[in-house]
């Protein structure tokens, strides 16, 4: 069994269950717990696995709304944006993209308003953003 085909298996397992234990991992990888414990420090170290998070279905959060913002940012400006978006409290995660847009940024608040507002004030507000584009996330279906 060769060292990608074991990664990708606990790295499988890892993305379907991020609260497994070493035991549920190594089981559904078929391998043994030290196995696991080995390849998880490894891909830890190397920046592979980078944190453990939880999955939240939008629709059953009481009191909190959340959009994916696709942000268009000049490109002279795409660093300083970068840095001060980063440190925006309500933005979760930050992504650049390939896309129709610049940057997708995962923004939460208490609801719709304080998002709009998030977004028309403090995200635009920033020298260097031409445009946000908002998606208001529903319902997880997955």
């Amino acid at each position: 069994m060769s060292v990608e085909a074991t990664e990708e298996r606990i790295l499988s397992v890892l993305e379907e269950d991020a609260k497994a234990s070493y035991a549920e991992i190594a089981e559904r990888a078929d391998v043994s717990k030290p196995t696991v414990r080995k390849y998880i420090k490894k891909l830890e170290d190397e920046g592979v696995i980078v944190g453990y998070s939880a999955d939240v279905d939008p629709k059953k959060l009481s009191g909190q709304s959340i959009a994916i913002v696709g942000v268009d940012v000049e490109s002279e400006s795409y660093v300083d944006v970068t840095r001060e978006l980063k440190q925006f409290d309500s933005i979760e995660e930050l992504y650049t993209s390939s896309g129709d847009h610049t940057l997708m940024a995962e923004t939460r608040a208490p609801d719709g308003d304080a998002l709009g507002k998030i977004i028309n004030e403090e995200i635009m507000g920033l020298d260097g953003v031409n445009a946000a584009h908002p998606s208001f996330l529903q319902e997880r279906l997955k």
